[in-house]
């Protein structure tokens, strides 16, 4: 799996932020900076959702597939920013990062396969190149399980938004694994984003108490019929 690096433009302190900048509008003291944290638990456990788009996470994720990545795309609430590392620059004489899904790391033939689909990708690759063919053109023949690399912004509303698709189980396996890994590097970058992760990064099943899923992990009973 991958990495992820949140970065130091994180404000450390997400719980206290939202309580300010409620206090703002309410009329309040912003300047006890126990107040502003439990005003924004109050607001939190409120579910007072427009606050929670103050706090953002810049982060590096690194080494996970460019299908995972394209995936990861698709949460857009929030107005999310990121930029991702160019396929021009791609030095396929080194060859390229790729990502083997468990499935086929734990299957020592089909591991033979895969690894064998990837060398002859990276072989055409420098073929093309070879022949004159420019990288911006060659790279529409990297495959998706290619490592890649991005930096990107998100709002805790959209993290937590985020949080009840990808944590599901029915969720991609990668996807998975990689929201585990935002919420670890949160979890060790200060004690509020700490709280936030434990407390309000959940399956969707477990936020609403039943699973919506029409196909069940069965995690979660289904809602009863109203």
């Amino acid at each position: 799996m991958g990495t992820v690096t949140i970065q130091r433009f994180t404000y450390k302190n997400p719980i206290s932020m939202i309580g300010e900048e409620a206090g703002v509008c309410w009329g309040a003291d912003i300047s006890d900076p126990e107040k502003n944290y439990k005003r924004g638990l109050d607001c939190l456990e409120s579910e007072h959702g427009r606050t929670f788009e103050f706090p953002d996470v810049y982060m590096i994720l690194d080494g996970y597939s460019a299908r995972v990545i394209r995936e990861w795309y698709t949460h857009i609430g929030g107005a999310p920013t990121r930029l991702q590392a160019s396929t021009r620059y791609i030095d396929y004489e080194s060859g390229f990062d790729y990502v083997t899904p468990p499935s086929i790391a734990g299957n020592s033939a089909a591991a033979k396969v895969y690894d064998w689909i990837m060398s002859c990708i990276q072989t055409g690759l420098k073929m093309l190149e070879g022949l004159g063919i420019p990288r911006e053109d060659s790279a529409l023949g990297l495959p998706l399980g290619m490592g890649t690399k991005i930096v990107c912004k998100h709002n805790l509303r959209n993290l937590i938004d985020m949080s009840h698709q990808r944590e599901c189980n029915r969720a991609y396996h990668e996807y998975r694994g990689l929201f585990a890994d935002v919420g670890n590097a949160l979890r060790e970058y200060s004690d509020e984003w700490a709280y936030l992760v434990d407390h309000y990064f959940m399956p969707k099943c477990e936020y609403f108490g039943f699973c919506r899923e029409k196909k069940s992990c069965g995690r979660k009973g289904r809602r009863a019929a109203e």
